[in-house]
């Protein structure tokens, strides 16, 4: 499908994807992530006939805007109530998040980070087949990510769920990703999402396009960027693989 807004345009390649499974989006800032996610949630057209079938989708939106006047509980009592009472749940999700110390704290008064996480509990509450996620690593530090990473990662495969992420943080979208659609093009003029492909490959398309090398860390196999022209950095890319190089 196509999707023109103003001078931008995005062409989308088709694909598809299963259950239990999450796509994470990768691309430059600018090269239609977001749009894609709002077509998928249904929050816009594509051009001409080609659209988005009708999908039940729970959507986290990049920019959380806190207006609900009262407390976390009530707040998850109005939106996800089943959720929100259900074991599980609470065990799977709530809890790692640490929601138990903010639950019963002004949605109006809580930090970005966590704003973050209600906002994760939120999607992950709402009842869907596909869950729409931009931007989950956002105002989190670095160990609350990996936390956050892991909860989205169980329920939507304890749930047998799809989930399309966006996510700049490198690690998180290593974590998550078992597939990955690569957008490339020029940034706000005109881009293209690639068909879903492995997280390999993928990864490696992205990285050279943006000149960049990563090895795995061979202390806690973490992936860690190569110095520019370094040996390893060189070595990699005479290779072409840019993405991870066992020590």
């Amino acid at each position: 499908m196509v999707k023109t807004m103003g001078d931008f345009k995005l062409t989308v390649d088709a694909g598809e994807f299963t259950d239990s499974e999450i796509v994470v989006l990768l691309g430059q800032n600018g090269t239609g992530k977001t749009t894609f996610i709002r077509l998928l949630a249904g929050l816009m057209k594509a051009d001409g006939d080609q659209q988005v079938p009708a999908l039940n989708v729970s959507y986290k939106p990049q920019k959380i805007s806190p207006k609900f006047k009262g407390t976390v509980r009530m707040l998850f009592i109005k939106k996800i109530k089943a959720a929100f009472l259900n074991p599980q749940f609470n065990t799977d999700v709530m809890k790692p998040l640490n929601i138990d110390n903010i639950i019963d704290q002004e949605v109006t008064h809580l930090s970005g980070g966590e704003l973050q996480r209600v906002a994760i509990v939120l999607a992950l509450g709402q009842p869907a087949d596909i869950y729409l996620i931009d931007e989950p690593s956002a105002y989190l530090d670095s160990e609350q990510r990996i936390i956050a990473a892991k909860v989205i990662k169980r329920f939507i495969v304890h749930f047998k769920r799809t989930a399309f992420i966006v996510e700049h943080d490198f690690i998180m979208s290593t974590y998550l990703a078992d597939r990955v659609v690569v957008y490339e093009g020029i940034p706000s003029v005109d881009a293209k999402a690639n068909t879903p492909q492995s997280l390999l490959t993928g990864m490696n398309k992205f990285l050279a396009s943006l000149q960049v090398t990563f090895r795995r860390d061979p202390t806690n196999s973490r992936p860690r960027i190569n110095k520019l022209d370094s040996q390893m950095d060189q070595e990699q890319k005479l290779s072409g693989n840019y993405f991870f190089i066992e020590s």
